[in-house]
């Protein structure tokens, strides 16, 4: 019999000085995810460009929920900034219920999505250093 280990993805989600309710329902919707397995590199009001660059360094996937963006520029800026200067794929979310995502985000992005957990989870294993993605054919 086979065991089937499938690979965790290391996760930076963007997040502001304190826990927000973007925040926590999009970490909900990856902990609900069945089929994916990840670590939460997020350290909520840590949000210095020294506290962001630990805590991006060993990640696989950056992502960036646009809804806090417009709410709080500065501090997820630097958080972007830190991820492209470490070279790290960016997953951009839209903001909830919303379709647009600010145009400097989106030029940024290997991928930007809105809140469907299959697709947001699609769009991070596409863009992670696995070669395990199959996107599923119906």
């Amino acid at each position: 019999m086979e065991v089937f280990e499938e690979n965790i993805y290391k996760l930076f989600i963007s997040h502001t000085s304190e826990e927000d309710e973007e925040y926590t329902r999009f970490v909900d919707k990856l902990n609900d995810s069945y089929d994916f397995q990840w670590e939460n590199h997020s350290v909520l009001g840590e949000t210095s460009k020294e506290d962001i660059k630990m805590q991006i360094g060993p990640v696989d996937v950056v992502v960036i929920l646009s809804g806090l963006y417009s709410r709080n520029r500065d501090i997820i800026q630097v958080q972007i900034d830190v991820a492209r200067e470490l070279e790290k794929p960016v997953v951009v979310i839209r903001p909830w219920g919303m379709e647009n995502v600010p145009g400097n985000l989106e030029s940024i992005a290997s991928g930007v999505v809105g809140w469907n957990t299959h697709c947001v989870v699609d769009n991070i294993r596409k863009s992670g250093p696995y070669d395990d993605y199959d996107e599923y054919d119906d």
